[in-house]
């Protein structure tokens, strides 16, 4: 028998069998057992939050490697050896223990200090490696120097080996500070150690003038006090509590610098308080980034003159961030 011939005994069979192949060749090609075809990777677009704060993250650790490097200099803050008051009359420096000024290497007599008042020379008694300024002293030199202090510009600056002299202007009395870049708080410096940057503690105040004129008493390590230029104050909200920071300007007049303490101070951080920059005031606000928050000299040696934060800025809360005290 035929394989049709059944069909042509039962027409309803063949009519069923017909219907069968029609559908058949109307089914989709891809059947439901298929696969499926792998949809795309997800992509993890960052939201203009998260790519400001990897921004503030960059510019803080840039901040924080440039702070690292001022801090080293050989004569930074950390070669600071003496800060000595100087008295009216003649004083001699060099690296022989007779020396009213000792200092670890050079000339065994530099020369002399000549005092007068508010006013101070360098006599030289030795030209061989001393420098003035950075540059030699010339065989030929004859004369006194007289060292202007830190004022507007460096200091009149006399250095021998690895030590540097120079003055700080005090009122009445000159000081003299000596600088070796062989000191151990400089070749033993343990680096630095900072909070977890949070985006969060970068802060836009509020910016509230005083009057022009206005200025901030500011007391130092050695007990003197200070009338600072005071031209306003930065305000802010931390968890609800608002607190506000007196401002002075720095020596150029081109930005903000806050003297603060608060409640980290003396625990995880240095107990005398920590300094801040920020730029000047821009549509009634200024940043203030707490991240960059930092430690003054003063944690690193006892030879330096740290300004102290005034009452106004001892804020009764806790700012995790910036700068952890130098172990």
């Amino acid at each position: 028998m035929g394989a049709f011939d059944g069909l042509k005994r039962c027409p309803a069979l063949a009519l069923v069998s017909v219907l069968i192949l029609a559908l058949a060749a109307c089914a989709p090609t891809e059947t439901i057992d298929q696969p499926p075809s792998p949809s795309a990777p997800a992509i993890d677009v960052p939201t203009s939050d998260q790519a400001e704060h990897a921004q503030w993250r960059a510019e803080a650790l840039d901040w924080r490697e440039r702070r690292y490097a001022r801090l080293i200099e050989p004569f930074g803050w950390l070669s600071l050896v003496a800060l000595e008051p100087l008295k009216a009359g003649r004083w001699s420096v060099g690296s022989d223990k007779e020396n009213h000024f000792n200092v670890s290497s050079g000339p065994v007599h530099w020369g002399d200090l000549v005092v007068l008042e508010d006013r101070v020379w360098f006599d030289p008694a030795a030209v061989s490696g001393m420098h003035l300024d950075g540059e030699p002293i010339d065989s030929g030199f004859d004369g006194e120097i007289e060292l202007q202090a830190i004022t507007d510009g460096d200091p009149t600056a006399i250095e021998a080996g690895t030590v540097q002299i120079h003055l700080l202007p005090r009122a009445g009395q000159p000081v003299l500070r000596i600088r070796d870049h062989q000191s151990p708080t400089r070749t033993e410096f343990a680096g630095l150690d900072y909070f977890e940057f949070d985006p969060d503690w970068r802060i836009t105040a509020r910016w509230v003038p005083n009057a022009p004129g206005q200025t901030l008493l500011v007391a130092n390590v050695l007990g003197e006090l200070v009338n600072e230029p005071n031209p306003g104050m930065a305000e802010f909200e931390v968890n609800g509590q608002t607190a506000g920071l007196q401002a002075v300007l720095n020596s150029d007049g081109d930005q903000l610098f806050f003297i603060l303490a608060d409640r980290t101070s003396g625990r995880e951080t240095y107990g005398l308080g920590r300094f801040l920059y920020s730029d000047l005031p821009k549509n009634g606000q200024v940043v203030l980034d707490f991240n960059r928050s930092y430690n003054p000299p003063c944690a690193f040696t006892a030879y330096s003159t740290c300004p102290l934060p005034p009452p106004e800025n001892r804020l009764d809360l806790r700012i995790e961030a910036g700068e952890l005290a130098y172990q």
